[in-house]
C-alpha cells in the first residue's frame, strides 16, 4: 500500500496508510485509536500539506499550532506518533531528510494537578469507611486495588481461578474490555503478566468470599461496567473519611508510593505493578524518589558528622 505513494501526496493520507499497515494488529485498540486521533489532528491542522512540503519549519509549525491546545507532554506523545512515521517515510525515499531533527515541544500551561495519592493513615482511614460484606460488591475491588496496585482493567478481569492462596499470590494475564463490548483483552505489555503476592489478612477474606462462584468467571463483572461508577464510590468514601479524593488509579499510585516509602527498591515496584521497565516507575514516581533521595542525604550527613 505504502510503495504506491508518491512524495507529491497528502501528509495525512500517507499518515493513515502507515497506520493501517504497520499499527493495525500490533496494537492494543486504546492505543491505537490515539494513532487515529492524531491523524485526525493532521487532517484538521495540515489538510493539504503534501509529503515533499514535509521540512523542519512545517514540521516545527505543526507542532506549535498543535501546542495551542494542548499541555507540553500531550505534544510530545503527538511528536512521537508522527516521528515513527516519517522516518519510514525518509527510508522509502520520500523525504530527502528528517524534518523531525531537533524539534522543539511546546504546550500549554499544565493545570492544576489533582492528587495522585494519599499516605498511609490516609489509606488506612479510607478503607475503615468500606461496607465488606459476605457478597462481592465494589467495596471489595477498592480493598483489592488498594492491596496490589492492580490497574482498573486488570482487578475487573479477575476471577477466582487466578488467586492461589496457597501461595498468596494473585496471577495476572488479562485484562477486561470495560470502554468497549465487554471480554477478556491481553494485558497491557508482556511485563504486565505478572504474580501478585498478597497478604493473609487478604488471602482469608477473599477466599471466603469466592466460594461458590464460578471459575472461569469475573469476580467483579456483572454487567457494563463504568469506570467513573466505581470513581464515584470511592469518591463518596473519601468525603466521608475527611482524606483527598482520589481515583481508582489514585489507589494503584497509592499502593506504589507507600511500597517506595517503606524501603521497597524502584525493580520490585516496578514488577509489582507490572510496568515495561524501571524507567516508567521512575518517571512516575520521581518526586517520591527525590524525597527518599534528600531523606538519605540527611541520614548520610548525620552518620558523617558522628565521625569526628
Amino acid at each position: 500500500m505504502l510503495d504506491n505513494m508518491k512524495n507529491t501526496e497528502l501528509f495525512c493520507d500517507y499518515y493513515k496508510k502507515w497506520i493501517i499497515v504497520y499499527k493495525e494488529g500490533a496494537i492494543r485498540k486504546v492505543t491505537l485509536d490515539k494513532y487515529h486521533m492524531t491523524h485526525k489532528w493532521l487532517t484538521r491542522l495540515i489538510p493539504d500539506l503534501k509529503i515533499c512540503e514535509l521540512t523542519r519549519i512545517s514540521y516545527q509549525q505543526l507542532l506549535n499550532d498543535y501546542a495551542k491546545y494542548h499541555e507540553r507532554q500531550t505534544t510530545m506523545d503527538f511528536h512521537h506518533q508522527l516521528k515513527g512515521a516519517i522516518l519510514d517515510a525518509v527510508d522509502e525515499g520520500l523525504l530527502e531528510r528528517d524534518p523531525t531533527r531537533k524539534a522543539i515541544i511546546k504546550g500549554k500551561t499544565p493545570k492544576v494537578k489533582k492528587i495522585k495519592y494519599i499516605n498511609q493513615f490516609e489509606l488506612r482511614m479510607l478503607l475503615e469507611q468500606l461496607e465488606l460484606k459476605q457478597e462481592v460488591s465494589w467495596d471489595w475491588f477498592i480493598l483489592l486495588v488498594a492491596k496490589t496496585g492492580l490497574r482498573f482493567s486488570e482487578a475487573l478481569a479477575l476471577t477466582p481461578k487466578d488467586f492461589d492462596f496457597a501461595r498468596q499470590s494473585v496471577s495476572i494475564s488479562k485484562t477486561w474490555d470495560y470502554k468497549g463490548e465487554g471480554g477478556f483483552l491481553p494485558t497491557k505489555n508482556k511485563s504486565s503478566v505478572r504474580k501478585v503476592q498478597i497478604d493473609w489478612q487478604t488471602v482469608i477474606q477473599f477466599s471466603e468470599l469466592m466460594k461458590g462462584l464460578p471459575e472461569n468467571e469475573p469476580i467483579f463483572v456483572k454487567k457494563k461496567v463504568y469506570n467513573s461508577t466505581v470513581n464515584g464510590i470511592l469518591e463518596r468514601y473519601c468525603k466521608q473519611a475527611k482524606v483527598p479524593v482520589i481515583t481508582i488509579h489514585g489507589l494503584r499510585h497509592t499502593h506504589a508510593s507507600l511500597l517506595l516509602f517503606a524501603g521497597v527498591s524502584i525493580a520490585s515496584v516496578a514488577r509489582r505493578l507490572g510496568h515495561s521497565s524501571m524507567n516508567t516507575t521512575q518517571k512516575t514516581y520521581l518526586h517520591i524518589i527525590q524525597e527518599l533521595e534528600n531523606r538519605d542525604v540527611d541520614l548520610v550527613m548525620r552518620s558523617l558528622s558522628g565521625l569526628s
